[in-house]
């Protein structure tokens, strides 16, 4: 049976290490939060894939996540490269998974895991491996018995028609019927079937997600774009770390309890594995950049929003919520606890001008569209358009040059004569039935 009968979207996998032995500790979920071992957490994850970097990378990138104030890593599970043919299984080197999320316990870290296997994630074929290709009556992404796989599956389920409902549906009992005692996630499926949560993709989730579909589901930001990936002859897209913050701030004041970058650290697509026209760096503009170095203002702004938001934590998670105006386009979100703990967001909304706003009979400036963090209600901790970390350079040195002719080396390809090919057909043939994937190139000769 191959993985297509068997998983789909995403789970949130919790190991940690305790006294030297892993312990898997019980997950569940009400409408405030993901909830572990009976507390509320109010978690920050970053995506880091591990077949987009090496194994001797990997410590170095999960201990920067977890300096940067991470709580997670999330990573997709790639199906193409852990089963290249039916029943070859490939769990070595960059596709060591299993050493991936041991070195994530070793650090004591969570796991999302988003098993798909269809994950998109600008990946070949979107992970699925090309012998697919080659199932008898195999219609993709739609309810058809010999393919039940999703990743966000809203996207295109209108064309499948009656066949769309029915299939998530069916993915969502599928799933919670695997008893994995985690909480399940659909990413950009607002009709999640209980208890399957729905969440949020995208750059402005406190801004644009409806919010959970039923009120004991927790508020989920499954990828919150860092910058996005680059294709050949495009410049890189830059995404401000005072607009990342902003956002994040937004999300958790309007209640949000999970938010993951995407990517917190890209990587490389190495060989023939990226979709078409992607180029070799991946989201390099994350905060670890392609090699796992850190690129600031990004990193360092971000770490101080997350040791502000956990300072408050336990106000956002056991305090209610009250809002109201500061003005024309302010607004303050305010936790308070019966117990006397408080918690404020001030919020402004003008992306043009500073304002001066009276919150609890004292003035606080705020910088154009920017949100600044109470923790005790008393004395900003952190505001968002405030970058207190400076630019840094990458800089490459060469370690190689090819200035002479013993670098180079000439291959030729051997065009065959048309009475040798052993491949002949009266038309064109079509590309990936012939070459099974094996290569990007056919070459095709005629008379």
């Amino acid at each position: 049976m191959g993985w297509w009968l068997r998983l789909c979207w995403g789970l949130l996998v919790v190991i940690m290490l305790e006294g030297g032995h892993a312990d898997g500790r019980e997950v569940t979920y009400d409408g405030r939060s993901l909830i572990i071992n009976g507390q509320r957490q109010i978690l920050l994850s970053g995506s880091i894939h591990y077949p987009r970097s090496t194994p001797q990378m990997w410590p170095s990138l999960i201990a920067k996540a977890k300096e940067g104030g991470l709580d997670v890593i999330q990573t997709y599970v790639f199906w193409n490269l852990h089963e290249p043919n039916p029943g070859q299984y490939v769990f070595s080197g960059n596709y060591d998974l299993v050493q991936f999320i041991k070195e994530i316990q070793k650090q004591g870290l969570y796991v999302s895991l988003r098993i798909g296997p269809f994950i998109e994630s600008e990946w070949n074929y979107g992970g699925f491996p090309f012998w697919l290709h080659d199932v008898p009556d195999i219609v993709y992404r739609s309810d058809n018995e010999p393919f039940k796989i999703e990743n966000e599956y809203q996207n295109i389920e209108p064309a499948f028609h009656e066949k769309g409902p029915s299939y998530v549906l069916w993915a969502a009992k599928m799933a919670v019927g695997l008893q994995t005692g985690v909480p399940w996630v659909m990413c950009k499926q607002q009709d999640a079937p209980d208890p399957v949560i729905n969440a949020c993709n995208g750059l402005r989730c406190g801004e644009t997600f409806a919010g959970p579909n039923s009120p004991n589901k927790p508020s989920i930001w499954t990828e919150n774009w860092t910058s996005n990936y680059q294709v050949y002859g495009k410049e890189p897209i830059i995404r401000s770390a005072e607009d990342i913050a902003f956002h994040v701030a937004l999300f958790i004041a309007r209640n949000g309890s999970f938010v993951n970058y995407y990517m917190y650290h890209g990587g490389t697509n190495f060989g023939r594995t990226s979709s078409s026209y992607v180029v070799t760096a991946y989201y390099d503009q994350a905060p670890l950049d392609e090699y796992g170095l850190i690129r600031q203002p990004k990193w360092g702004h971000l770490k101080e929003l997350h040791a502000a938001i956990k300072l408050c934590s336990t106000t956002l998670l056991q305090g209610t919520q009250t809002k109201f105006p500061l003005g024309t386009q302010q607004e303050a979100i305010v936790f308070e606890e019966n117990t006397g703990g408080c918690s404020a967001f001030l919020i402004n909304n003008d992306t043009n001008n500073n304002t001066i706003v009276q919150f609890r009979k004292t003035s606080f400036q705020l910088p154009p569209k920017s949100i600044s963090i109470l923790p005790d209600c008393k004395k900003v901790a952190f505001n968002t358009a405030m970058v207190n970390i400076k630019f840094n350079n990458r800089i490459m040195t060469p370690v190689q040059t090819f200035d002479s002719a013993n670098c180079w080396k000439e291959f030729n390809d051997v065009i065959v004569n048309f009475r040798d090919t052993s491949l002949k057909s009266n038309g064109l043939l079509e590309q990936t039935s012939t070459t099974k994937d094996k290569s990007d190139y056919l070459w095709y000769t005629l008379r």
